[in-house]
């Protein structure tokens, strides 16, 4: 064979041979992996957990178990964003959303709830906002300044029976044919005790902020009522007991307009009585 024939020859053969075996294509891309450990609420490992990954594009699902060890892995997966769920006997389900990108090795551990209950999504899942789903801390201001108020109120209120009693159990030595200048002026100091508690008490919540839209139940709704007799009696109570008062005191018999200050107290310390029995007792 002539060289120049053999070379021509020789060309060929490599020319066929390399198309018969053609070399990898390059820029081929392999498929992401996507892999983690399924774990108990105890942060114990679990295994035989049934792992489904679904593409969210194609609604192409893939279904993997956690080994022995915990760990799950879900190869050649193809670009784009998966939902996520894992379940097990004993345990409650769970899901969660990933997005791989191509080629990627990504982990995503899974955290099973337990028995009886299900993640749910977020209100940040649902679209809120975080200025949305928190509450306004100028509101929380009043209404824990409020519950603290009438906290106080309440218990003013308690304390300001004790010498409201005390003032009507000394009426008896103030006045009447027993009355005794030293009687009329203990009266009187625990009538001021009294008057000044039940001010300081009333105070409390008048000036508490009001809530709107807070519902009065019916307790409440007797309550209020009462305050409604009680709240003048006790403004009425000193000033008709400063009258009778002079009046004993330059020894005349009460009359005229003080002779009403007996009634006015009886009816003013009943109605502040029920007024504490109707938020003490529900019904």
């Amino acid at each position: 064979m002539k060289p120049k024939l053999a070379k021509t020859f020789l060309a060929f053969l490599i020319l066929l041979c390399s198309t018969l075996n053609p070399a990898p294509v390059r820029g081929q891309t392999a498929g992401a992996v996507l892999s983690g450990t399924v774990s108990s609420p105890a942060g114990a490992v679990v295994s035989n957990a049934k792992v489904s990954i679904k593409n969210v594009a194609t609604g192409q699902v893939t279904e993997v178990q956690s080994s022995p060890a915990g760990a799950y892995t879900a190869p050649g997966l193809a670009p784009g964003d998966y939902e996520i769920s894992a379940q097990a006997d004993g345990f409650g389900s769970i899901s969660a959303k990933v997005t791989v990108a191509a080629g990627a090795k990504q982990t995503l551990d899974l955290a099973l709830p337990a028995t009886g209950t299900a993640t749910e999504p977020s209100l940040g899942d649902l679209g809120f906002t975080p200025d949305q789903v928190k509450g306004s801390a100028l509101d929380q201001a009043r209404l824990d300044r409020r519950s603290h108020m009438l906290r106080t109120h309440q218990r003013l209120g308690l304390i300001t029976t004790a010498p409201l009693i005390a003032t009507l159990i000394t009426s008896a030595g103030a006045g009447g044919r027993h009355g005794t200048a030293s009687g009329r002026e203990l009266h009187a100091a625990l009538g001021g005790v009294t008057a000044g508690l039940y001010l300081t008490t009333a105070s409390f919540a008048i000036f508490a902020p009001k809530i709107h839209g807070t519902p009065v139940r019916g307790p409440i709704r007797l309550h209020r009522a009462l305050a409604w007799v009680h709240g003048p009696g006790m403004i009425l109570t000193p000033i008709l007991g400063a009258l009778a008062y002079d009046q004993r005191n330059r020894g005349e018999k009460v009359h005229g307009i003080a002779s009403a200050h007996a009634p006015v107290a009886v009816a003013t310390g009943i109605a502040y009585g029920l007024a504490i029995l109707s938020v003490s007792i529900k019904f």
